[in-house]
């Protein structure tokens, strides 16, 4: 399999995307007004003790208190040793309100909650992770041969400081001793100038962030796996050649400088960051998805589109469903998704095609570097899974609430907004002395008060017994309207007048007279009679007849 690691560096922000086969898996944004704060550490005050909650709010100097749970709160032990049956920690026995403590962040603040941290630190190396708070060793899951799991565990044990833990990640498979040792001397350096800096500083206080998205890529991405590292900046390229001089000299030969202007653009990163913000997403076969996300949920269904299969409907199920797999699973990735995960396949009939493609989707998670549980298939044949939610996924990233629908994807209709609109037009009637009313909205919402040939704007000033004036406005969103009376001196003025003849472009289809269109001069409504077919065309017309809030016209 061919790895690729692409980077893009720009004024305001860093992309890095990671491909495999020419196909983009991942992708990581970083962008200088928001810089990432999972892996920084502070010196943190106790702000809130919640006994009800078992948690503590931590004042650490950010916008919102960051979130503290009483297993990250504990005095740390080893993490594999199980805690003893019976004994239960209250989280006002071990915070007290007021207290400075050192914490790190876990998890980004999303949406309305702030972030998540940890008393438990830890500091990431190229090949261990030091832990010192804990006594322990561990060995990343994804080193599988037992030997070499053995090797590297004696090789921790030698290296680690007294008292600390390690963990080694799964880059250091086959690295000698001394490779340890200066992994461990930079990280022991780290932790005793920030308990330095803790000592001398009061809370909330930063003591120690983590490094800039490039050289995490460095760090935790760039390994013997990736054949090859394309950057477009000249200086994060030399940067990266010093850091790797440090690090890991033969990976230089794997480095590339490519200045081309758009580098996103040709490698067809771009065009696939695009298809990653919509909901639905085609496969080759002519299936597709439809991905749902909610905060903490997403919901994935799976659909035969245009694939219609060639032999029988349980194969076509079956090669649908498997076509899926390897595009959900590369989704998750690519679109960071965390949380919990519903998957609604197409219903299999056959016991064997539901194992085969929860064994093909157990495969490919594997690949992915987040840690993803696959809970089987429920009693609905819905498959259910969990990702660790570490940083807001691409869509929280690059994309924010519609402040129209405010992220509820839909908008009223036309046809509900003009109904609310006489309610609140009645409502003004009984309220005002003013013989006038102005009504301004959506050209659209403007043309169903005032209906065929006026029949409803007739209507409603026969309710009210007010001269209303109507008036299309293409700066008005579909639910935006503006209703106020108007005093005897203020004037309305139309921009035509009878015999007039002048070009406008037929926007629309009149929406209860299909024959004629409808076109607007500075948001006023001419109907042209005979323009139904003309949508979209500049034409020649003649205004027959003016009325208050429209203007009837004919083809010249």
């Amino acid at each position: 399999m061919l790895k690729e690691i692409v980077v893009n560096v720009q004024e305001e922000e860093t992309r890095v995307a990671v491909l495999e086969d020419r196909v983009l898996m991942e992708v990581y944004i970083e962008r200088s007004q928001n810089q990432r704060l999972v892996g920084n550490i502070f010196k943190g005050k106790v702000e809130n003790v919640l006994p009800g909650m078992q948690a503590a709010f931590v004042d650490i100097g950010l916008e919102k208190n960051a979130f503290l749970y009483v297993e990250d709160a504990q005095p740390s032990r080893n993490p594999e040793a199980p805690n003893p049956s019976g004994i239960s920690v209250n989280i006002g026995d071990i915070l007290k309100q007021g207290q400075e403590i050192i914490v790190q962040i876990v998890k980004e603040p999303i949406g309305t909650k702030g972030p998540r941290v940890t008393t438990h630190i830890t500091l990431p190396g190229r090949y261990l992770v030091l832990m010192p708070t804990v006594d322990y060793i561990g060995i990343s899951r994804r080193i599988e041969s037992e030997k070499e799991r053995e090797r590297l565990k004696e090789l921790a044990a030698r290296v680690k400081p007294e008292g600390m833990g390690v963990i080694v990640r799964t880059v250091a498979e086959g690295v000698d001793e001394e490779e340890f040792r200066q992994d461990i001397l930079l990280l022991s350096k780290v932790w005793r100038k920030l308990q330095s800096r803790s000592n001398n500083c009061s809370a909330p206080n930063l003591l120690h962030r983590d490094v800039e998205l490039v050289q995490r890529m460095l760090r935790d991405v760039f390994s013997e796996d990736v054949d090859r590292l394309t950057l477009d900046s000249r200086s994060e390229y030399e940067k990266t050649l010093e850091i790797l001089d440090m690090i890991d000299p033969k990976l230089k030969l794997k480095v590339f400088l490519d200045e081309r202007e758009n580098i996103f653009e040709d490698y067809g990163i771009t065009v696939e960051l695009e298809k990653a913000l919509k909901r639905k997403v085609w496969l080759k076969c002519g299936a597709y998805l439809v991905i749902d996300q909610a905060e903490a949920l997403t919901a994935v269904d799976v659909n035969t589109g245009k694939f219609v299969g060639s032999t029988t409907l349980e194969d076509t199920v079956l090669k649908t469903n498997l076509d899926a797999v390897v595009e959900i699973a590369r989704q998750l990735r690519l679109r960071n998704i965390g949380g919990i995960i519903i998957v609604d396949f197409i219903d299999m009939a056959e016991e064997e095609h539901r194992n085969q493609v929860l064994a093909t989707l157990e495969e490919e998670i594997k690949k992915d570097k987040t840690k993803t549980n696959i809970l089987g298939i429920t009693q609905l044949g819905l498959v259910e899974m969990t990702r660790k939610k570490v940083r807001p996924s691409l869509a929280e990233v690059v994309q924010k609430s519609c402040p129209y629908c405010e992220g509820r994807g839909k908008v009223l209709s036309e046809e509900t907004v003009s109904i609310q609109l006489k309610t609140q037009i009645y409502q003004m009637a009984r309220q005002t002395l003013a013989d006038t009313i102005l009504v301004e909205a959506n050209p659209v919402v403007a043309a169903r008060l005032i209906g065929a040939g006026g029949a409803n704007l007739r209507e409603l000033e026969q309710r009210t017994g007010k001269n209303l004036y109507i008036r299309g406005s293409a700066t008005h969103h579909l639910e935006q309207v503006t209703i106020k009376p108007l005093s005897d001196q203020e004037e309305i003025t139309v921009p035509v007048k009878a015999g007039e003849i002048i070009e406008l472009k037929v926007e629309e289809t009149h929406i209860s007279n299909p024959n004629d269109g409808i076109a607007r001069l500075d948001g006023f409504i001419i109907d042209v009679e005979g323009g139904g077919c003309l949508v979209g065309e500049l034409v020649s017309v003649e205004i027959v007849k003016v009325h208050r809030t429209y203007a009837k016209a004919r083809l010249v």
